[in-house]
């Protein structure tokens, strides 16, 4: 016997699988971070840091979104303690020195505009923003970054990356699948905005989600400056950063500053894969 879902059923049986999958994370990320703030061990380093955001006063962006006055204090906590925020591309190349901090967006939610852009103009902190094609593209109701903001950011001097067409694990799918998500992304980028972009961030940005054909894929196509979203469990070959989340409170960005989340890989709930 089939069973037919009516009157909406089968969208909130979604929406509370959903929501049942964002407290888990957002526990066990919770305990993860506070744990290693209290208990875990610096990390001194040579070079600088730089910082992966997503969303800024967002709400709806879950752990990844970091509330407005949250974002002013991490600011004003960085400069109080003796840091400089330099491009993120300089880091990249040259590694920067230990006192050196970058800032970076990733999935292109509205709110980088909106809401980051203004605070870190008025500090005059330079940063990078990295667009999901096909998110620009379909606005995702207004939550996303349309190409009309993506290149009012570049005119405010942000520097604009690839992050993919559609946001996959790029550990699900084929090097040809690959090189259409990247290629893809990019040609679209330069279409909409005139941008050609030649850095790339991993979605999801952890050791699992990128092997070696899609490394492969973006170095064929030009890209030799891949960002991840960890530090010294990344891939080797990519460029490290550090994971901001929505439950980093002042002594838990402390902590990671100090490198207390270094060998940290974020713990997310996937559903198989189809």
């Amino acid at each position: 016997m089939e069973i037919r879902f009516g009157l909406g059923i089968r969208a909130r049986l979604a929406a509370g699988a959903a929501a049942a999958k964002g407290g888990v994370e957002a526990a066990r990320l919770f305990i993860d971070r506070h744990t290693l703030a209290s208990f875990g061990r610096d990390t001194p380093r040579a070079g600088g840091r730089i910082l992966c955001y997503h969303s800024v006063g967002q709400p709806r962006w879950g752990i990844n979104d970091v509330g407005v006055r949250r974002f002013h204090r991490q600011i004003e906590s960085a400069l109080d303690a003796g840091y400089r925020f330099v491009p993120a591309a300089q880091l990249a190349r040259t590694g920067g020195g230990p006192r050196d901090l970058s800032i970076t967006f990733d999935d292109g939610p509205r709110s980088i505009l909106t809401t980051a852009a203004p605070i870190l103009a008025s500090y005059g902190i330079p940063f990078s923003v990295f667009v999901v094609s096909g998110w620009s593209e379909d606005g995702l109701g207004g939550d996303a970054l349309s190409w009309a903001d993506v290149s009012r950011l570049a005119e405010l001097g942000a520097d604009i990356g690839n992050h993919s067409a559609t946001h996959p694990d790029f550990s699900r799918i084929d090097k040809e699948r690959a090189l259409h998500e990247i290629g893809d992304a990019e040609e679209l980028i330069a279409k909409r905005t005139g941008i050609r972009t030649t850095s790339f961030a991993i979605p999801w940005g952890q050791s699992r989600n990128w092997p070696a054909d899609a490394h492969q894929a973006a170095q064929e196509l030009g890209y030799d400056v891949i960002y991840a979203q960890a530090e010294q469990t990344r891939v080797p070959g990519t460029v490290a950063r550090t994971f901001v989340t929505r439950v980093d409170s002042p002594r838990v960005f402390d902590a990671l500053l100090r490198g207390r989340y270094d060998r940290w890989e974020e713990w997310t709930w996937r559903l198989p894969a189809r």
